[in-house]
């Protein structure tokens, strides 16, 4: 009878944010240890993930049932960047409702290769699978797609309320070294509105008492920029934490099938390709939000008056009344025909290969944690308009710790057209401190890379991390199966 292969479960949140850096790690998973890797998530996400898996790749994708309409979302959601920010908040609130479901799909796979998974590595926010995996004897590790310094912000301030608790505008951070401290400006919106025992505060507090019993925390990023937040969650979740970062997706504009994407590549790269070294700047918010209308006014009047070349995905701002489905609707009048030449203006680019192209100079940028760890790869200064979740907390990192960020507003102020024009020059420009952040970024670079080098000579901090959590993996399986024995 052939040796079953050991099998790595894998459960991202329905965020495409989520879904990409995990399947980055399950492809480095499989590549590593030839390990089975059984990629889990809701149907209409596994039709759109199937096409991503490379045709070398043996990945296993398993639908985990998932009735939308039974928790009131519409019947065609697939991922978060389909919802309002209402209905986002009730996916996260709903989704422990998945966990009967989860652990009827693990006794399954337990029966199917009469053994049990060696690991199953969950989302952040769907701590409750611990539960499911000690069931069963199962090595449980959460994988946090985020920054260890802003994710120790988010897990400090939501489970503490600091800022309910002080009259002072600027408070320490509970759980961090003396001298941390934050400003309510730099709290986004919903941090204000919270209230203990309301039912996000609720699903948090619950969620966070979940992930002390995890065997292990899992990073995309180095010790090197967010030793300080690495630290907390060692402190205070105490487990082993693992920085195994940067993960990237190999796929590039591959994630994003079709001939229509095939020729917005191939354009982009001839336009990049017609400008000097390090002259444009890129602008994109990912996946999940866009600007205010306010907001993409103020930012289209400041590139404009910029003279500079810019590429920028835009697409319908939130909330947004002004597009009359009549080509950019929601740009100032005659803005494309005055950018003409200089502005490419898309609603789909290849990230990463246009971040990667020696024509980019910086990224203007949400500060999502994955387009953050994608520029810096590439040495890239960052222009900062956070506008969700941990982004606020990214942009303060970025800006006060590795200062190779600017930001261009704080909490929900919007930035001004003056004020960005004036520090788009500041970062393109031939300032002093735009030739500081391009030097820390270029360095943060070479830290990253010497962190994923594996060869007979040298294995960076993240290759051997990743080593240390495949040990502690095998280790407890090892010691199952010897309990096992003995009983």
């Amino acid at each position: 009878m052939a040796e079953t292969k050991e099998n790595i479960v894998m459960f991202p949140f329905m965020a495409q944010g989520h879904i990409i850096p995990f399947l980055g790690l399950a492809l480095e998973l499989e590549k590593k240890t030839g390990y089975t890797i059984t990629f889990v998530n809701i149907p209409q996400n596994i039709k759109k993930i199937q096409p991503l898996i490379p045709p070398t790749s043996a990945i296993r994708l398993l639908e985990i049932p998932f009735d939308p309409s039974a928790h009131g979302l519409p019947p065609s959601f697939e991922t978060t960047e389909s919802l309002p920010p209402l209905l986002m908040l009730r996916l996260f609130i709903t989704s422990p409702s998945l966990q009967p479901a989860f652990r009827k799909l693990i006794s399954d796979l337990v029966h199917e290769h009469r053994q049990p998974p060696l690991c199953i590595i969950s989302d952040m926010f769907f701590g409750w699978s611990v539960k499911v995996a000690h069931e069963f004897g199962v090595f449980h590790a959460i994988f946090n797609v985020g920054g260890g310094n802003a994710m120790a912000l988010f897990h400090s301030i939501w489970l503490n309320l600091p800022h309910k608790k002080t009259e002072s505008e600027e408070f320490p951070i509970p759980g961090f070294p003396e001298g941390y401290s934050i400003h309510v400006k730099q709290l986004p919106d919903h941090f204000h509105y919270a209230v203990a025992g309301d039912p996000w505060c609720s699903f948090l507090k619950q969620m966070f008492q979940d992930w002390l019993e995890s065997d292990g925390m899992l990073f995309n990023t180095i010790e090197e920029i967010d030793h300080v937040g690495l630290e907390y969650f060692r402190q205070q979740i105490r487990c082993p934490v693992w920085p195994i970062g940067p993960i990237l997706s190999s796929l590039g504009s591959k994630a994003r099938a079709g001939e229509e994407a095939e020729s917005t590549l191939n354009h982009c790269m001839k336009w990049l390709d017609s400008r000097p070294e390090k002259s444009v700047l890129y602008v994109a918010f990912g996946s999940q939000m866009q600007p205010s209308p306010s907001q993409t006014i103020e930012l289209a009047t400041a590139l404009e008056a910029s003279g500079r070349n810019f590429i920028w995905v835009t697409r319908p701002p939130k909330n947004s009344a002004t597009n009359n489905g009549n080509g950019n609707g929601w740009l100032p009048s005659g803005f494309e025909q005055r950018i003409h030449g200089r502005g490419l203006l898309l609603e789909w680019a290849p990230q990463l290969e246009i971040l990667s192209h020696k024509s980019t100079g910086a990224f203007l940028s949400h500060s999502g944690w994955n387009s953050v760890v994608e520029a810096l790869t590439n040495g890239l200064p960052v222009l900062a308009l956070p506008m969700m979740g941990d982004q606020h907390f990214i942009a303060k990192m970025l800006e006060e710790e590795t200062e190779v960020c600017i930001g261009l507003a704080s909490g929900s102020s919007e930035a001004k057209y003056k004020d960005i024009l004036e520090k788009i020059e500041v970062v393109m420009g031939e300032t002093s401190k735009g030739k500081d952040m391009k030097t820390k970024a270029c360095e943060i670079k070479c830290l990253l890379g010497e962190a994923k080098k594996d060869d007979n000579i040298f294995k960076g901090a993240s290759t051997k991390a990743m080593d240390d959590f495949l040990s502690a993996i095998l280790s407890k399986s090892c010691n199952l199966a010897s309990f096992g024995e003995a009983n």
